[in-house]
């Protein structure tokens, strides 16, 4: 958050008479990708069908650069979106359809992979603090072989807003509040909030009864109703009927300010088929993905 505070308006509190309880809490699963990048798979394959349309969730952050300087060399993807957040350090985007960003401090960068394309991400950093998140996003049959896509969203362009008691709340995706999110889609309606929730902060966000949602706790820990959430645990809510949204409370016990993201979507009840960086809808798409990648069909 590197916007003056005095400038980032105030938003009104949602209401919310029904909030979610917890169904789970999870801890992730300490891995490495890429060229060893060290991370933890917070949202892992086993819960795609829970967690649709999200498919996969990593959180990095260390200021050792032997964690993190190998990077993301060139690799495929088909069939879903990434969606990669950094809270702290510097990293080049570059693909095989001809687009390049540089995805730093506060930024967002949006990838539609679709039909499919190779793609590098690479630290433009040797020393510091490097931290973020990649999501992926699936997406709906129809548009698994769509026309690959690209967007760099700065941190200036994320919409921002507070709340009185200590609420402060970054609309990635979806809409919070009153305030429209950077990024829309139509059909999995995703919602991405980056909070942060001074001791004692409470904060509400309605959500659509069936949609799927995560909260996933990165600083302090928080109370969503009654149930606390330690950091770095992701606590997926309960899909009940009647319910009409979250509330979230920081601990006055807390020393610092809490922060979490809230994701949440509309799930697409397909399908998923999975191969690595190939999210398809049945294994003969899959398939046909890899012998794509390999014969130098993906770009």
């Amino acid at each position: 958050m590197n916007k003056d505070t005095h400038h980032i308006p105030q938003a009104p509190r949602t209401a919310v008479a029904r909030p979610r309880s917890i169904e789970r809490i999870v801890a992730g699963v300490s891995t490495s990708d890429g060229d060893g990048v060290k991370l933890t798979r917070v949202l892992h394959q086993t819960l795609q069908q829970r967690l649709d349309p999200f498919l996969m969730l990593d959180a990095f952050g260390s200021d050792n650069p032997g964690d993190y300087i190998g990077g993301f060399p060139n690799h495929p993807h088909r069939g879903f979106e990434t969606v990669t957040y950094m809270i702290a350090g510097r990293m080049r985007h570059r693909d095989s359809a001809g687009h390049e960003g540089l995805l730093q401090n506060g930024g967002v960068q949006w990838m539609t992979a679709g039909r499919g394309l190779v793609h590098s991400e690479l630290p433009e950093q040797e020393q510091g603090l490097m931290e973020g998140f990649q999501l992926w996003l699936n997406l709906p049959a129809h548009d698994k072989m769509r026309e690959p896509w690209y967007r760099d969203i700065q941190s200036a362009e994320i919409p921002e807003y507070t709340q009185e008691g200590g609420v402060h709340v970054r609309v990635i995706a979806g809409s919070s509040n009153g305030v429209q999110g950077a990024m829309q889609r139509e059909r999995t309606e995703p919602l991405y909030l980056d909070i942060t929730l001074a001791p004692g902060a409470e904060f509400t966000q309605a959500l659509p009864a069936e949609h799927n949602a995560l909260v996933y706790v990165f600083r302090e820990s928080i109370y969503v109703g009654s149930s606390e959430v330690p950091t770095k645990r992701m606590a997926i809510l309960a899909n009940e009927p009647a319910s009409d949204g979250v509330q979230l409370r920081a601990p006055r016990t807390n020393h610092s300010p809490a922060r979490l993201l809230l994701i949440a979507g509309r799930p697409l009840r397909e399908p998923i088929a999975q191969y690595g960086p190939f999210v398809m809808n049945t294994r003969e798409q899959v398939v046909q993905a890899v012998n794509d990648f390999q014969n130098g069909k993906l770009g």
